[in-house]
């Protein structure tokens, strides 16, 4: 090349840069036109946290007190008629020799509404704040008492009330406590913890892939505890260096079993709450080989129900331990030839996002509700405790979403569904017999309906939004769906959204081989002229663990998308076959040993269907994901370098051997078993496919999605002499949003990759 030559080439790029700044320029000049520096402004109101009371009469929550902005007052609402009540001021909440009061993040009333159990100060682990400090308010004395006596600050986890409210039961440092409300008597009920003996919670894989966080349960009439403990040694550890927060790197170790590597063994036991020694439970089977997903007592002191996993995930056995000899005996079998859910049940989630159990009881215990995949749906059973007499209770080719509510006295279940469109969502309600369901979502309001029922299912907190409308709250009476009164309408945000060019989100289904239909959405440029061309970006997950085309109203990374589409881009999004839509058991289990391949090739066939829709310029195709997504972009980019030229890959698995055991070997089987299906399965085998422009985004503190994982790719792509793109983000998680301005700069890094690479605009014929 001559120097004439490369000066004209540098000229050139100057001017389409500087002409692309100018554009810039004058977007941030127009304020119908989204930025940068306002795409994450557009923030609906929403209830946030809150807690109804057990009569349904009203329901509790923290908001911002008037005498002190930043501390929270507990506020009691009246459900109907929205009357507002200070239960507890923050000003009451000052420790002694205190200057201000404690800061609430979570609480929990007794029973009998005299103690308030507060979560303070609390400190991340891992995905969630469940690390912090507890204390224990009297709403009568008025007393204010901390936890844990000498416990070291942010110690304890997942503090509880007896049943009668005279004791906290908490986890300090992987050991369980029980201190007495009356005279803060500390009474250690475990003595082993230790680094790798962890009781009453939970390891790394078990916290990220299973849920569970909170390890220990009181029994109902408050005698005794049941737990879990993990032994975690023997579990190889990894390591992460973290460059950017000391002088010299830091070193963080944790066990993490990857795919076909030692889990942890986990066992179940029950001790007396005043201190004893630990029953254990006679789980049969190697403790290494299955998982311990679920623990809970079975409507009563003296059994506990105990769901037991075998490691390659496919067969969930359901026993009932006796706490005096330790014996169990199964109850049910649920088996599948892919892979069991056992998170589909009747779960109870709180604000740091821990399940407590999925079964509830019915008939005093004599049966309990189940849900299951059995018949190809997914649906619930109702099961006598002995396992012998299962019924099925909400019959019909649909499936479940979720239970809202259990209404035993009135004798209905309320759940979510959404039998017609896999992309929205409804309130149904089907007696506890079973029979017909009777859905109580208005037809009027098509797209995703949200609910929080009151414990009698007369009066729900109710939230409707649809891709194309702000989320409008509530208060509704049930059955009748009746408006008590709403709580927020969002009408200054409609208006605000009014004001700008607008991009609206279609919804579509496109045809694939074998007559297999995909849901997808597409947002079009303003001004959209079918008779001209313009670039597509694919947004993808595509993984078994996130449906991406789902009509309800989604901010920030939609508002992003939506300035892309305000810049001249198509912004299309298409759920393959093996997301979690409610599609039935065979559309979500078909990607079975068919990771990376399945997916990849859904996603190929219907972005060359979509390619030749005639306002589409098959030259500028792009795609990009997240995590599963991530891998998703990397298997598009390089096995169908023919149909996407340009991606971006943020934190990836590019190859699934690295991936975390749980996870993985749900949905691949065993490495060991198959080796070259793991192969096929990884985007790295392939990376030497790599033909158009590919940009890598990785945060190196990644604890779940490791940064092992790009730095193998990057090797693999330098063997093949592939040019690509590289942004690693210093000790960012798997979120990529820890330190200040890191998520404005992630998207800055993507929208001018994209304008760079796949310019926006129409061009004609």
């Amino acid at each position: 090349m001559t120097r004439f030559r490369r000066i004209q080439i540098i000229f050139v790029a100057l001017l389409l840069t500087s002409s692309l700044f100018a554009q810039q320029a004058a977007r941030q000049a127009d304020q119908s036109l989204l930025t940068l520096d306002t795409i994450f402004s557009y923030r609906p109101q929403s209830l946030g946290w809150h807690q109804w009371q057990a009569d349904g009469s009203g329901y509790l929550m923290l908001e911002a007190s008037a005498a002190n902005k930043d501390a929270l007052d507990l506020v009691r609402y009246d459900a109907a008629s929205g009357a507002r009540t200070v239960l507890v001021s923050a000003q009451s909440l000052t420790p002694a020799g205190a200057s201000s009061p404690l800061v609430i993040e979570e609480f929990t009333l007794s029973a009998d509404n005299k103690r308030l159990l507060i979560f303070s100060n609390s400190e991340r682990v891992w995905r969630s704040n469940t690390r912090g400090d507890y204390w224990v308010f009297d709403l009568v004395s008025k007393k204010l008492q901390k936890l844990g006596g000498n416990a070291k600050p942010s110690s304890l986890m997942f503090a509880k009330f007896s049943p009668d409210a005279t004791r906290v039961g908490y986890v300090r440092e992987n050991n369980i406590y029980v201190e007495s409300l009356t005279d803060n008597r500390i009474t250690q009920l475990t003595t082993d913890g230790a680094q790798y003996t962890i009781n009453g919670t939970f390891d790394w894989v078990y916290e990220e892939e299973l849920f569970c966080r909170d390890g220990f349960r009181w029994s109902p009439d408050g005698k005794q505890i049941a737990y879990w403990q993990l032994d975690a040694s023997g579990v190889k550890e990894f390591r992460m260096i973290n460059n950017t927060d000391e002088l010299y790197p830091k070193i963080i170790t944790f066990p993490y079993p990857k795919a076909g590597e030692m889990n942890s063994a986990a066992r179940v036991g029950v001790v007396n709450a005043g201190g004893g020694k630990t029953q254990w439970f006679d789980v049969p089977g190697d403790a290494r080989q299955n998982y311990l997903p679920r623990m809970e007592w079975a409507a009563g002191s003296s059994e506990v129900l105990i769901q037991q996993l075998n490691r390659l995930q496919n067969t969930n056995v359901v026993m009932l331990g006796d706490v005096r000899t330790g014996k169990v005996r199964t109850v049910l079998t649920e088996k599948e030839d892919t892979w069991v859910d056992v998170s589909w049940g009747a779960i109870d989630w709180d604000r740091r996002g821990l399940a407590r159990g999925d079964v509830e009881w019915i008939e005093g215990g004599k049966r309990f509700l189940w849900v299951s995949e059995r018949d190809g749906w997914r649906h619930v059973y109702s099961i006598s405790r002995d396992g012998s007499d299962v019924k099925l209770i909400t019959p019909g080719n649909y499936d479940l979403i979720g239970v809202e509510l259990v209404d035993a006295p009135n004798g209905w279940i309320y759940f979510s569904a959404s039998p017609e469109n896999a992309t929205q969502k409804y309130l149904f309600r089907v007696r506890l017999e079973g029979g017909k369901a009777e859905r109580l979502s208005p037809t009027s309001q098509p797209g995703a309906h949200t609910y929080t029922i009151s414990p009698k299912g007369n009066l729900a907190i109710h939230t409707y939004s649809s891709a194309n409308k702000v989320p409008v709250t509530d208060v509704v009476r049930l059955p009748q769906h009746t408006v008590v009164r709403t709580m927020f309408d969002n009408k200054e945000l409609d208006e605000r959204l009014a004001k700008l060019k607008p991009v609206a989100q279609e919804f579509f289904r496109v045809k694939i081989e074998e007559g297999v239909e995909l849901d997808g959405w597409m947002m079009k440029p303003p001004g959209f002229d079918a008779t001209k061309k313009y670039p597509v970006l694919f947004h993808v997950y595509g993984e078994p663990w996130g449906q991406t085309v789902l009509d309800s109203w989604s901010g920030g990374q939609a508002m992003w998308h939506k300035m892309l589409a305000q810049q001249g881009y198509l912004v299309v999004s298409v759920d393959n076959r093996g997301t979690p839509a409610p599609r039935g058991r065979a559309w979500r289990k078909s990607i079975y040993r068919q990771m990376g391949i399945r997916n990849s090739s859904d996603q190929a066939s219907a972005a060359h269907v979509i390619s030749k829709w005639p306002f589409v310029d098959s030259t500028r195709i792009g795609i990009w994901g997240w995590s599963g997504g991530g891998a998703s972009t990397l298997n598009a980019m390089f096995r169908y370098p023919d149909v996407y030229q340009v991606g971006m890959s943020v934190a990836p698995v590019p190859d699934i051997r690295y991936y975390d055991s749980i996870y993985q070997e749900r949905y691949c089987g065993l490495p060991q078993d198959h080796p070259d299906e793991y192969k096929q399965s990884s985007p790295i085998t392939f990376a030497s496919g790599l033909q158009g422009q590919l940009l890598l985004v990785h945060g190196t503190g990644d604890d779940n999605v490791h940064y092992q994982g790009s730095e193998a790719l990057i090797n693999a792509l330098i063997a093949a002499n592939k040019q690509f793109t590289m942004m690693s983000y210093p000790n960012r998680s798997h979120g990529i949003y820890e330190g200040a301005g890191t998520t404005r700069h992630l998207y800055g890094l993507l929208t001018r990759f994209l304008n760079e690479k796949l310019p926006p605009g129409a061009r004609g014929e």
